[in-house]
């Protein structure tokens, strides 16, 4: 079985592959926990110069693997602040990396998916890409940053049009609206996210990771923003229209929310 982690170095490139293609990518906790190891050790390794995000089989990640959680722990909503803990840990691991961090966005990025690759630094995506913020559809909202993230790519009206309504941003759109850097032929995002790395590769790391630490610490305290998500999302977590959105997308019927 093909480890759901995949860790390579080409040449002072480290690329970190989210490998479970059967699943789209969706993520479990030992996924998260080897994610946030693996960026950790990019960013102290001399040897490595760029980091790039991909995922297997066609798509980038298609959030957290809901399935996977209730079949190994049924009353695992119980437990969800750990959960999200987890979630943010890999959130803050890309964020505080020395490295600039390339994703490369082929199909899905949907939920936590989304909010991962709008984390990184550099986003490239081929034709065939789309994000989207899909919390809303079950009664949720945003909880990898991305009450943070798309307002200041996008600014406020548009990131509110994105999540309130679901939106779902094309590979066009996202090229349209500044959140890739470059739109290349389907299939060859992670290609061109190496080539960009290689670019990157020559360029100086400590700048680089001063540039980082500058540009976020201008932008507000994302620390503060993934406090604020997780406090509003356990709190949702705990409403009807939460359980109702759930059991809605597990049956594959749409939801009937009440407000409670």
């Amino acid at each position: 079985m093909t480890d759901p982690i995949v860790v390579e170095t080409t040449g002072a490139t480290r690329i970190i592959t989210l490998s479970r293609p059967q699943t789209r990518n969706a993520l479990t906790r030992p996924m998260l926990a080897l994610a946030s190891e693996a960026f950790r050790d990019a960013s102290v390794d001399p040897s490595v110069r760029c980091v790039v995000l991909a995922g297997a089989g066609g798509h980038f990640c298609s959030g957290a693997d809901l399935r996977a959680a209730f079949g190994d722990d049924p009353e695992f909503l119980r437990r969800i602040d750990a959960y999200l803990d987890d979630f943010h840990a890999l959130i803050k691991s890309i964020v505080h990396c020395a490295r600039p961090i390339v994703a490369a966005m082929d199909g899905a990025a949907v939920g936590f998916g989304a909010d991962l690759a709008f984390s990184c630094d550099l986003r490239i995506a081929s034709r065939g890409a789309y994000a989207q913020e899909k919390f809303v559809e079950i009664g949720l909202m945003p909880d990898g940053g991305g009450t943070f993230w798309l307002p200041r790519l996008i600014g406020t009206a548009r990131a509110m049009q994105a999540i309130l309504l679901s939106e779902r941003l094309d590979a066009a759109k996202l090229h349209e609206l500044g959140i890739v850097a470059q739109l290349v032929d389907t299939d060859s995002a992670r290609d061109a996210a190496v080539a960009l790395a290689r670019r990157l590769e020559r360029g100086p790391p400590l700048a680089y990771a001063a540039i980082k630490r500058s540009v976020y610490a201008s932008l507000g305290d994302i620390e503060g923003a993934l406090r604020r998500e997780r406090e509003e999302q356990l709190r949702l977590l705990q409403s009807a229209d939460a359980s109702e959105g759930i059991q809605a997308w597990l049956e594959k019927r749409e939801p009937r929310f009440s407000g409670r």
